[in-house]
C-alpha cells in the first residue's frame, strides 16, 4: 500500500491510496467547514439535497440508472462532526477495470466524472435548488433531528457534550435544529451551498488499483476546473490542555426504563505525543472488555448493563458511558469515580497495559482491511496535520510506558456528569 497526497489548488487536495488488496475503486469527497450555529442546519440539508439530482442526472432515478450501468456502482453520502468542523462526505464505489467482463471502459474516469458532478454540479432552477427537493429533504432532516431521542445512549452522550461545550462549536448537533428549517428556502440554501463550495476545505480521496492517468482525469474535469483556490475555512485539530474547575451535574427526565449516566472528562495535557498515552489510558479505564469500568462496575458490582469509555482526540476529552438502574445512580457514580482515582494511584498492571496495546494494535491493523476505513484514517491525519503511516502509528502505541499512562491519569478531571432518568 502506498499513500500520496498533492495539492491541486490552494485548499483542494487529492489523496491517492494505492493498493492491490481490493477489486473495487473507492472515491470519496470530503467538504470540511467550521461548525457554526448560523450554517449547521443548512449544511446538513445541503448534504441531503445534493444526492437528489444533478444538472445531467436530475433525479435519483437517473443517478441510480447511471450507477447500474457502471456494473452496480454504489453511491452514499453522510455528515460528520470532527472537532470544531462539520464534514459533508460523499462516496462512490465501482468495480475496478481489471475485473470487468470486457476491457476499455475506463471505470475510474466514469467514477470521477459522476461523483464530481453530484457534489459540484447540482440541479439548479432559476438560481436556486429545486424547491420540491428542498422541501422534501427539510422534512427528512426534521425527522432525523427529532429522532435523536430514540437512541437514549447516543442522546445522553450528545447532551453531555452540549452541556460541556455550551455556546461553543463542538456543542452543536451535527444535523442542526428544527427551528432553523422554517427560514430555509431553495434560494438561500443554494447561496449557502455556493459559499460552502467557494470556501471549504476540499479533500478528494481515491483508493484501489489506481490508473496512472487518474490525477489528470481529475485536473481536466470541468467541475474541478471551475473550483477556485481558497484559504479554507476550517479548524486544524490540535490537542488543547483542559482542566475542569468544578464538576457540573446535569439531570434530565424522560420516559426511560434505564438510566443513562455519562461523565465528560477533561485532559490537562497539550503535547501531541500525549494522545497515544491517552489512548492507552482510555483502553484500560473503559475502552475494552478487560477494562476497569467493564470488570468492576458491570461484571463484579452488577451496577451497569453497559460500562465503557471513549477518547475524543480532536477535543482531548474522555467520555464514560453507563446504562444503569435509576436507583443505582449514587453507587454507580461512586464506583466510576473510584476507578478514575485508582488509575491516578497507578493501580493497573503490566498485563493490563499489554492487553490494552494488543486491542489497540488489532484495531490499527484493521485500518487496512477496508477501503473506507483507510480513507477515514488518512483524512484524520490531514485534519490534524500530523502525518503518520499505519506502521508508525502502531510503533507509537507500543512505545507507551506505565509512567506515560500514570501521567495522563493524574491530569484527568471530571467536567460534567449527565444523567438521563425517568
Amino acid at each position: 500500500m502506498e499513500y500520496i497526497e498533492k495539492e491541486l489548488k490552494e485548499g483542494i487536495k487529492i489523496h491517492q491510496i494505492k493498493t492491490n488488496k481490493f477489486k473495487t475503486n473507492l472515491m470519496a469527497i470530503f467538504l470540511t467547514t467550521s461548525l457554526n450555529r448560523e450554517t449547521v442546519t443548512k449544511n446538513a440539508l445541503i448534504s441531503s439535497v445534493l444526492r437528489r439530482g444533478t444538472k445531467n442526472m436530475p433525479t435519483q432515478e437517473c443517478i441510480s440508472k447511471e450507477l447500474e450501468e457502471m456494473y452496480g456502482g454504489a453511491f452514499d453520502c453522510g455528515l460528520d462532526k470532527s472537532g470544531d468542523n462539520q464534514v459533508l462526505k460523499f462516496y462512490l464505489e465501482t468495480i475496478n477495470d481489471n475485473f470487468l467482463p470486457q476491457s476499455g471502459e475506463n471505470m475510474w474516469k466514469k467514477t470521477i466524472e459522476k461523483l464530481l458532478e453530484i457534489v459540484f454540479n447540482p440541479l439548479v432552477e432559476n438560481g436556486a435548488f429545486k424547491e420540491e427537493y428542498v422541501n422534501q429533504e427539510k422534512e427528512n432532516v426534521k425527522l432525523r433531528i427529532e429522532s435523536k431521542i430514540d437512541n437514549k445512549a447516543k442522546y445522553a452522550l450528545d447532551r453531555c457534550i452540549e452541556e460541556m461545550y455550551k455556546g461553543q462549536p463542538f456543542g452543536l448537533y451535527k444535523f442542526g435544529y428544527t427551528e432553523d428549517l422554517e427560514n430555509i428556502d431553495s434560494k438561500n440554501l443554494y447561496q449557502t451551498y455556493k459559499n460552502l463550495i467557494d470556501n471549504c476545505k476540499i479533500d478528494i480521496f481515491v483508493s484501489g488499483i489506481l490508473d496512472d492517468n487518474l490525477e489528470q482525469y481529475i485536473l481536466e474535469n470541468e467541475e474541478l476546473q471551475k473550483l477556485k483556490p481558497r484559504k479554507p475555512d476550517y479548524n486544524i485539530a490540535k490537542i488543547i490542555s483542559k482542566k475542569a474547575e468544578k464538576e457540573n451535574s446535569v439531570a434530565e427526565s424522560m420516559d426511560v426504563s434505564q438510566g443513562k449516566l455519562v461523565l465528560g472528562l477533561d485532559l490537562d495535557v497539550g503535547e501531541e505525543e500525549a494522545r497515544y498515552h491517552a489512548l492507552l489510558y482510555n483502553s484500560i479505564l473503559g475502552g475494552s472488555a478487560n477494562s476497569k469500568l467493564f470488570q468492576n462496575v458491570r461484571e463484579k458490582a452488577h451496577l451497569a448493563y453497559v460500562a465503557s469509555s471513549s477518547y475524543i482526540r480532536y477535543k482531548n476529552n474522555i467520555f464514560v458511558n453507563c446504562g444503569i438502574e435509576i436507583e443505582n445512580y449514587d453507587k454507580a457514580l461512586n464506583l466510576i469515580k473510584e476507578q478514575i482515582e485508582n488509575m491516578k494511584k497507578g493501580n493497573f498492571t503490566d498485563k493490563e497495559i499489554e492487553n490494552a496495546k494488543k486491542g489497540i494494535i488489532s484495531g490499527i491493523q484493521a485500518i487496512e482491511d477496508e477501503q473506507d476505513t483507510q480513507i477515514v484514517y488518512y483524512y484524520g491525519q490531514e485534519l490534524s496535520q500530523n502525518k503518520m503511516s499505519v506502521s508508525e502509528y502502531k510503533e507509537k502505541v507500543m512505545q507507551v510506558s506505565k509512567e506515560n499512562i500514570l501521567s495522563i491519569a493524574n491530569k484527568v478531571t471530571i467536567d460534567t456528569i449527565y444523567f438521563l432518568k425517568n
